[in-house]
């Protein structure tokens, strides 16, 4: 444990180093979805190979690097790309930029991801807050010893997802006449989409919609006390029933058609924050 906290220093130190900004703000940004750091002024990029102990992203339409500057007035950091546990990083790794967030003085994560819809209200297009998730990954970024110095042994997860913050995020969308939905995310593992059967498991168990990321992070945060927001861009319909071929190109195309009103709600929402 005491080299993890070495390494998300020698990464604090290194990111400090290329520029002042004391970022308040986290963002994850999802496949397809990274566009939205072009919107971040005096922008500062760091592309992850050159950060000591980061990962590298290895999936399209994960850009790979972090963006520190400006939006809507807030300091922001914002991971363009993220990674995923079936590239083959531990949790631990895949989980590192929040630890590192956090030391850089991050108080609010607000991670996004595309995923499938399995709840029938949901569309390909739609914004849907996360309410709550369940993490069928088979794995937990908290398994092995725990250093009181970045968080308690069991954190709570009942409100993962901060609540005020998903009122926020409603009153903003409400105001530039955005539809969003609300529900449950359930992860897994991956590198498929789920055939049926499992689809029918995961929909029994309470789950709106299925994807590949997002819940170790979340985890991590709330281990490192940060509040977070979840944003999920349902890229395709993971009804058992009705199932479809999906490609990860579709999924990129769905989530680019998005874009224009994901990127709306989200600088919305940084306006209105208070922290």
């Amino acid at each position: 444990m005491n080299n993890l906290k070495t390494k998300i220093e020698e990464a604090r130190a290194f990111i400090e180093r290329q520029g002042n900004s004391k970022p308040a703000i986290g963002l994850i940004l999802g496949s397809g979805l990274g566009v939205l750091a072009g919107e971040i002024e005096d922008a500062v990029k760091i592309p992850y190979e050159k950060i000591p102990h980061f990962p590298v992203s290895t999936v399209e339409g994960h850009v790979g690097q972090l963006v520190i500057g400006h939006l809507e007035g807030k300091q922001v950091i914002a991971m363009e790309g993220r990674f995923h546990y079936y590239e083959g990083y531990s949790m631990q790794e895949v989980t590192f930029p929040v630890r590192v967030m956090k030391a850089l003085g991050v108080e609010m994560l607000l991670v996004t991801n595309a995923c499938g819809g399995m709840d029938p209200k949901l569309y390909p297009g739609a914004l849907m807050f996360i309410t709550d998730h369940i993490n069928w990954m088979h794995d937990n970024p908290l398994i092995g010893p725990n250093d009181e110095e970045l968080g308690g042994r069991f954190p709570d997860m009942s409100t993962a997802y901060d609540k005020d913050l998903i009122a926020l995020g409603q009153k903003v969308a409400e105001k530039y006449a955005i539809k969003t939905e609300e529900g449950v995310y359930g992860g897994i593992s991956g590198p498929y989409y789920l055939p049926k059967a499992e689809l029918k498991m995961l929909r029994m168990l309470g789950a709106d919609t299925v994807g590949m990321s997002t819940i170790p992070e979340v985890i991590v945060a709330r281990h490192s006390h940060l509040k977070v927001l979840g944003i999920s861009c349902i890229t395709d319909m993971a009804i058992a029933d009705e199932l479809v071929s999906i490609s990860h190109e579709e999924v990129l195309e769905v989530a680019k058609e998005a874009r224009p009103k994901f990127i709306q709600l989200v600088k919305g929402i940084i306006n209105e924050v208070a922290l």
